[in-house]
């Protein structure tokens, strides 16, 4: 078939073989050999093109070349004319030729010596026809400009986009779910293994690469299902790893194509394009370990069960400020193993603490959280306002008297494990609202609470923990058992060796405050003491009580910091109180119980006209109580245990907020 470049070839080569014929022998002889060399090459390279590359050698000639390379006699208009129609000829196998040589792919700086020869057989024509040939442009010097940046189109890495960004992204992602008929918040799913459970089931079972394909290791009937979230994921081409976290632990899922899609031919796709970390998915299929021993769920089919739309926190340098942590407990609690560990110990202590009371015999009954008037203990309340009945309450700072109450009532052992709130400082060891266990046992005293103290913490202890000792900070606690008991006297002789003052006489006030003061107790503390035993409670606090660190019950307090508790049978000035000291704080906190009506309305009394003073931790006149008081308790042993402050002890948590699963915190700036 003749294309029209090929006619036109045919046209030109016609021509300029007719033109040779009629010229003088030298100049024809020069024309066709000339023509034909073109032809001739022309011909090779097309052949050779078909088969490789091929780069053709110009013929080098430069724009300054003469007639005579063509001819052998001078030129005259006859042969101008030839000489013109030849270099057109050329001109034409010339350029037929580069196009040829672009269409097979050859590159620029191969193809620049070939438009160089064009050129110059241009400039040739030009000369022929008596035009003076335009100089070549100057090449211009190319300004560098700045690198600009890569243009790059591929999807952004999280690392890289805002939290918005992010957001769009994986509600994106669920959105595209829905639209394929998937539903990216699941209403229910059934697994039948945690990780923990498939550690135990599998400890010293399977060789690396080995697959328990029959479920021979396992009790599970039919496939292992699992869920949890997504803490982390490789995806390989065709295969894909994830770290699945549930509430026990991590299990590795392993993802293939080839077997994903024998359930579905798109699953791995989707895997890969609609899962992120953080969310919740669940998968099924067999155990096997990897090459490397880890074992794995060698996934047969996964569902997405929650679509997270925000990232975890990064894993080196993510939530690491301990306001955010308290702040953002949620993602505490994911990417922290060690604070969910916290509060599972937390509630396995109170509910053994409550296991142990029931199988004594003590009841549990819920007290109110408002009071018309706080009392039971010294600590300001929390004020609040009952809008219906138009009341002024507060809300309880104790639950001891409605307790007692309970006891009047006939309730022989009640308790309550609840919340109390007062209104006072915060520190690593104070909380304005916590938590605390009080328990009233009739026909008990204060030795027969202590001895409840020693078996409540240790069964406590028992539950978090095979040894009874322990760690906390740079201590080491035994809990072994009897713990130590010293009296509040004896021990603050221990700081002050001569602090030999008589409770009830007044004469030796001036002197125990000497002593106080040169002991290094602090001369505010000191000066508002308005009785011996004050003096003495304030040594106590200042000087012993950070030293306690092992378990240790100190006992006999003055009379004047105890206004419910029963006086000392056989220490006058004292009452039968202990309170339980460990890591320089106290735990718990213990009184035989007051029982007589007169002498407990003469300790309201005096805490109310303290309260009329300015003291705002002092506790009016509770005409309630006192009524239920004269319809007579009986001998009446009371304890309260500050379960966060315990929680602490037995998990080893420097501060109360680690052991509060939210605390009050101040809004975030």
């Amino acid at each position: 078939m003749t294309t029209p470049t090929s006619a036109r070839r045919q046209r030109i080569m016609a021509s300029a073989l007719l033109l040779a014929a009629l010229r003088p022998a030298t100049t024809r002889t020069a024309v066709a050999f000339s023509f034909s060399r073109s032809s001739s090459l022309y011909a090779a390279r097309r052949s050779v093109a078909s088969q490789t590359t091929y780069l053709p050698q110009p013929l080098s000639l430069s724009h300054t070349s003469s007639i005579r390379l063509f001819s052998t006699t001078e030129p005259n208009a006859d042969t101008k004319t030839e000489d013109v129609s030849a270099v057109e000829a050329q001109i034409a196998v010339k350029g037929d030729e580069i196009r040829t040589l672009k269409e097979n792919g050859i590159t620029k700086p191969e193809l620049t010596p070939h438009i160089e020869e064009l050129l110059a057989l241009k400039a040739k024509l030009a000369e022929l026809n008596g035009e003076v040939p335009a100089p070549p442009p100057p090449k211009k010097e190319k300004k560098k400009n700045p690198p600009k940046k890569k243009q790059n189109n591929a999807k952004k890495d999280e690392s890289e986009m805002s939290i918005n960004e992010l957001r769009d992204s994986r509600l994106g992602k669920a959105t595209s779910m829905r639209d394929a008929g998937a539903e990216p918040y699941a209403y229910v799913y059934d697994p039948n293994r945690t990780a923990s459970q498939l550690a135990a089931e599998y400890n010293d079972k399977l060789e690396p690469g080995e697959e328990d394909a029959d479920g021979e290791h396992t009790t599970c009937e039919g496939e292992i299902a699992v869920a949890g979230r997504i803490m982390a994921r490789r995806v390989f081409g065709k295969l894909a790893f994830y770290t699945l976290q549930d509430e026990t632990g991590t299990i590795q899922l392993q993802f293939d194509k080839k077997r994903l899609g024998e359930r579905d031919p798109e699953s791995f796709k989707h895997l890969k394009a609609w899962t992120d970390s953080g969310d919740i998915i669940g998968a099924k299929g067999t155990i096997r370990r990897t090459d490397k021993g880890e074992l794995t769920l060698y996934a047969k089919e996964w569902t997405m069960l929650t679509k997270s739309a925000l990232p975890l926190p990064d894993k080196y340098h993510g939530l690491t400020d301990i306001s955010k942590r308290y702040r953002n407990r949620h993602l505490d609690l994911i990417v922290n193993p060690a604070v969910r560990d916290t509060f599972y110990k937390r509630a396995k202590i109170t509910s053994s603490l409550r296991r142990q009371l029931d199988a004594k015999g003590f009841l549990e009954i819920e007290t109110p959280v408002l009071h018309t008037q706080p009392g039971g203990a010294e600590a300001k309340p929390f004020e609040t306002y009952h809008n219906s009945m138009d009341m002024e309450l507060t809300l309880r700072i104790a639950t001891e008297l409605h307790l007692k109450r309970l006891i009047i009532g006939g309730f022989p052992r009640v308790y309550e494990l609840g919340r109390i709130f007062r209104n006072e400082g915060i520190s690593t060891r104070h909380n304005p609202e916590f938590t605390s266990v009080e328990l009233y046992q009739a026909y008990a005293d204060y030795d027969d609470m202590m001895d409840l103290t020693e078996e409540l913490v240790c069964g406590m202890a028992n539950e978090v923990s095979d040894s009874t000792t322990m760690p906390y900070g740079e201590h080491t606690i035994s809990l072994e058992r009897p713990w130590r008991r010293v009296t509040m006297h004896d021990i603050v002789k221990e700081e002050i060796p001569d602090f030999e003052f008589d409770l009830n006489d007044p004469s030796t006030l001036d002197a125990a405050k000497a002593a106080a003061t040169a002991a290094g107790v602090p001369v505010p503390d000191v000066q508002k003491c308005t009785t011996v035993g004050y003096v003495l409670n304030a040594c106590f606090e200042e000087l012993c009580e950070p030293k306690l660190i092992q378990p240790t019950f100190v006992t006999d307090y003055p009379l004047e910091v105890s206004p419910l508790s029963k006086p000392h049978r056989s220490k006058a000035g004292m009452v039968e109180r202990f309170e339980l000291f460990a890591t320089g704080r106290e735990l718990a906190n213990s009184f035989s119980e007051l029982t007589d009506p007169v002498d407990q309305r003469e300790r309201f009394e005096a805490q109310a006209a303290k309260k009329e003073a300015g003291d705002e931790e002092a506790c009016d006149v509770d005409e309630e109580f006192l009524s239920a008081l004269e319809q007579g308790m009986p001998p009446t042993g009371g304890l309260g245990i500050g379960i966060d402050r315990l929680v602490m002890l037995l998990t080893d948590s420097p501060s109360i907020r680690d052991v509060i699963a939210f605390p009050l915190l101040k809004p975030d700036a």
